[in-house]
């Protein structure tokens, strides 16, 4: 049962972003806090905890990537990459979106997306977790067993990461043409939702300020989006 659950969600995985990102705008605040004693905190910590996520996902990326999804976006794998960060963490990129997303909800205090988005993801990411790991015995055997013996699943083991970052070179292209979207989704997300808060707070003269220069990051991470796309689109930036 859950692998057919989790070959659903693999399918269907790049919609669960958004569907959980738009949770955060409902209205809520955290129970355990009032509102005066979080936002002198949700900012820095949700900002700190979503910035690691994309830089795990980074460094993932740009040092081994992982194809995923094969014919009609089924579970896939042309070699089993234990390099990189797959050294580390056997999941390092949904452990990457878990971060990013967490991060933006303590950020968007959020009760909504505490309640209901984060359940949903974790379940959803366990089921195919679940698939993928099925799909990965079948195929390479003893080889994946042996990788499940040293390498934790979702708890990242950080002895040797430096010397595995030295030991690879980075690969900037692919991390440009492969990962352009996901700063600019949440970076673009967050700022909107600083701005709804704050003007529903303080009103528009108050928040102008925030307003303008979170308008600003908006358009410079748009125009990199663009710009990303259109070189990726034309073939002027390609991946290996």
């Amino acid at each position: 049962m859950m692998v057919k659950i989790g070959d659903f969600f693999f399918r269907y995985r790049n919609a669960l972003f958004p569907f959980v990102f738009a949770l955060l705008f409902f209205e809520g605040t955290w129970p355990i806090c009032n509102k005066e004693v979080v936002e002198t905190w949700e900012m820095i910590v949700g900002i700190l905890v979503a910035l690691s996520g994309q830089t795990l996902r980074a460094l993932t990326v740009g040092l081994a990537y992982i194809k995923r999804g094969g014919k009609k976006k089924q579970v896939y794998a042309e070699r089993l990459v234990q390099n990189g960060i797959f050294a580390h963490c056997r999941n390092p990129l949904y452990l990457g979106n878990i971060l990013i997303l967490l991060g933006v909800g303590i950020a968007g205090n959020s009760l909504p997306f505490v309640l209901f988005g984060i359940p949903i993801l974790f379940f959803a990411y366990a089921t195919i977790i679940c698939a993928e790991e099925k799909y990965l015995e079948k195929k390479f055997g003893q080889e994946f067993k042996d990788y499940c013996k040293r390498v934790n699943r979702i708890i990242p083991n950080f002895s040797g990461i430096g010397n595995t970052i030295k030991g690879m070179e980075f690969n900037w292209k692919r991390l440009i043409v492969k990962e352009y979207a996901t700063p600019f989704a949440w970076i673009t997300g967050l700022s909107l939702l600083i701005m709804k808060d704050a003007y529903l707070d303080y009103g528009y003269a108050s928040s102008k300020y925030i307003t303008w220069s979170l308008s600003i990051l908006i358009l410079i991470v748009t125009s990199a989006f663009f710009t990303a796309w259109y070189l990726k689109k034309n073939k002027y930036l390609q991946s290996k």
